[in-house]
């Protein structure tokens, strides 16, 4: 009898220490549990805080898309709208000429006031080729006024000049000139997109784009930034493999 009380104790003894054992050794599972779902969570919310940032970021990077893209088409319009009137300048001329058969004389000076406009616009519009633009209507203005050419003659020329005034604000390509960089001259290559957007890359590695200044004025900036770099850089390396479309991300010279 007393054996069998020893037994049954001993067994209940050998259950009860099972028994802690096993709690415990769930309550360890339980505790390793709430520790990876705590890490976990922490993970999902840092993960939420990474795209809330990205979805912000990408927000702030469309308006400012679209404001640059506002830009730009200020720009355009800006330059279209003075190759309109010159157009339309010409047109009268012409006009004027046909209506009232006018002679070489009286012809003159309303060419010559075509040529002021024109003018005008190269002097103050995209800076691309001043000096060469402006030589080329010099000559033609020398010329009609010594008498070297017929007025008549000359409003033809002048409507080319025009022509070619409306292809530049269409091409886009790699063309060298002569620009001013932080006070000197220097020798670059340009890629112009239009009469829009210029950007420029010279012998010594300097690199940048064409901006207006607070009173209109055109200058040439560099840019050290090494992202914007690149950017000029591809746009440079498309244009002489001959890809003239597509797109390409540049740093704007007209933000607001």
């Amino acid at each position: 009898m007393v054996t069998y009380k020893f037994k049954k104790t001993y067994l209940i003894l050998s259950m009860l220490i099972g028994s802690d054992l096993v709690s415990s050794a769930y309550a360890s599972d339980y505790e390793n549990l709430a520790k990876s779902l705590s890490n976990v969570r922490g993970e999902v919310e840092e993960l939420q805080m990474q795209l809330d940032l990205a979805k912000e970021n990408h927000s702030q990077k469309m308006e400012s898309f679209g404001s640059q893209l506002a830009d730009l088409e200020v720009e355009e319009r800006r330059q279209n709208i003075s190759i309109e009137k010159l157009q339309q300048s010409l047109k009268n001329t012409q006009a004027e000429s046909e209506k009232t058969k006018a002679s070489s004389e009286g012809l003159k000076p309303i060419l010559n006031a075509v040529i002021a406009r024109y003018k005008d616009h190269v002097g103050n519009g995209f800076p691309f080729k001043v000096d060469d633009r402006l030589n080329d209507i010099n000559k033609l203005e020398n010329q009609l006024n010594n008498n070297l050419i017929d007025a008549k003659k000359a409003v033809n020329r002048m409507w080319a000049f025009i022509e070619d005034e409306i292809r530049l604000s269409k091409e886009n390509g790699i063309y060298q000139q002569t620009i001013e960089l932080n006070g000197e001259k220097v020798l670059a290559d340009v890629a112009k997109l239009g009469t829009a957007l210029m950007y420029f890359q010279t012998g010594d590695k300097r690199t940048g784009m064409v901006s207006r200044s607070e009173n209109g004025d055109w200058q040439y900036i560099e840019t050290e930034n090494n992202q914007e770099v690149e950017q000029i850089s591809m746009l440079f390396d498309s244009l002489k493999k001959q890809i003239r479309q597509g797109f390409f991300e540049l740093p704007n010279p007209l933000k607001s």
